[in-house]
């Protein structure tokens, strides 16, 4: 699955450790799923488009 994250975070000028600190996750967390290793979880997917103010489908794309 695609995802929008490491754009959304840079332009929003968010280090992984940030972005991971407000959504209650780790760094590492960030980083895998910003690679597509890891495929969140929907409350943590919903979580992140809150706080970037998208919809889930605007952040994550399945391939």
């Amino acid at each position: 699955m695609r995802n929008e994250v490491r754009q959304l975070r840079i332009v929003m000028g968010l280090s992984q450790q940030e972005l991971g600190r407000a959504l209650g996750v780790s760094r590492q967390t960030i980083n895998a799923i910003e690679q597509s290793r890891y495929d969140p979880s929907l409350p943590l997917a919903i979580r992140m488009a809150r706080h970037f103010g998208k919809t889930v489908e605007e952040i994550f794309h399945v391939d």
